[in-house]
């Protein structure tokens, strides 16, 4: 097995690096933070780029491309903190094509792999969602019971009321849609693809945080000594890279299996989500204390990195659920096997 990208998938990581880069610096970010927009100009180039629909089949309007594929954007939209609805709308995206009828894949996924139809996916019971990130600009809403159901609901069927998140560079809202929607197929399938995006976002930003922190550490003197070389310090520096390199091993493992061992999807996304909700809320926590007590000013801008944190690693389920999924997956492994 091997995880590295190929050359045409390292094309893709370093456009996309180089593009947001220029595009998205944090500069942009406050802007569009402090205001509650979303960067339309942005978006309208990602969507002229075709990323919506990078993991989209062709048949749809998409590009056809994979998980990895996807999974690369996500993470270095992740690094950037760019204020567009791309998650959201990729992991619509993916739970429609896997889980929904041949008449919704024509309804929705054309516009989803354009980007003229923003969707966004969201947990929930009873027809109703608390929080859905991008949901106050969504045209389309996927909501997951918790039983497994599934419905697709159209933004104009349903009570959508903005709300505010700690998380200002991305909409949010709770969505109503009693028995409105569409049902999807039980079950799911391709909420496991719509995991390993959130995940790969949560590894992009974790690295980005780790990346300024060492920085910082390295430039930032105390007593004429660069603060890094306490060992205090250089050890919360290398936990933050463990997790962070954990949360990118199962994630690359997990978006692999969703292209060439769907069987394991399950398995691994739940390994993924769980080690990169960790990763997330440990790596930005242990970045804004290593910025010491610049890092907890408004100026800061490590503090984005650890509002994203905060709502990617609920997103979806947290660390606790996800490994509590995993133990059931492992137990009805032996289950079978026993009974074999």
């Amino acid at each position: 097995m091997d995880f590295g990208l190929t050359d045409d998938q390292r094309d893709i990581q370093r456009t996309a690096r180089d593009l947001l880069g220029e595009r998205s610096t944090f500069a942009k970010v406050r802007e569009h933070a402090e205001a509650r927009t979303t960067d339309e100009a942005l978006w309208r180039e990602l969507c002229e780029l075709g990323w919506p629909g990078i993991a989209i089949s062709e048949e749809h309007g998409g590009q056809g491309l994979g998980v990895i594929e996807l999974s690369i954007l996500c993470e270095e939209l992740g690094r950037s903190l760019a204020p567009v609805p791309f998650l959201a709308s990729a992991m619509a995206a993916c739970v429609i094509e896997q889980a929904g009828t041949s008449e919704q894949r024509e309804r929705w996924l054309p516009g989803l792999a354009s980007g003229e139809t923003i969707g966004a996916l969201a947990a929930g019971a009873d027809g109703t969602a608390e929080f859905v990130v991008s949901g106050a600009e969504a045209g389309v809403v996927v909501l997951i019971e918790d039983d497994g159901a599934g419905r697709i609901v159209a933004a104009e069927e349903a009570e959508v009321s903005p709300i505010e998140a700690i998380d200002p560079t991305r909409s949010a809202a709770r969505v109503s849609a009693g028995d409105a929607g569409e049902a999807i197929e039980h079950g799911c399938p391709g909420l496991g693809r719509a995991l390993v995006a959130v995940s790969a976002e949560l590894v992009g930003v974790s690295e980005r945080a780790l990346e300024m922190t060492v920085e910082y550490v390295k430039d930032r003197k105390q007593f004429g000594v660069p603060v890094g070389a306490y060992q205090a310090v250089s050890h919360r520096c290398a936990q933050m890279l463990l997790d962070t390199e954990k949360a990118r091993s199962a994630t690359a493992q997990a978006a692999w299996s969703a292209d060439a061992n769907p069987e394991g999807l399950a398995e691994a996304a739940a390994m993924a989500k769980a080690a990169a909700s960790d990763a997330g809320r440990e790596v930005t926590t242990g970045a804004i204390q290593m910025h010491g007590g610049i890092g907890f000013t408004w100026e800061a801008d490590v503090h984005w990195l650890y509002k994203r944190a905060q709502i990617d690693s609920a997103l979806l389920g947290g660390a606790s659920r996800h490994r509590a999924r995993l133990a059931e997956i492992l137990a009805d492994r032996v289950s079978a096997s026993a009974t074999a």
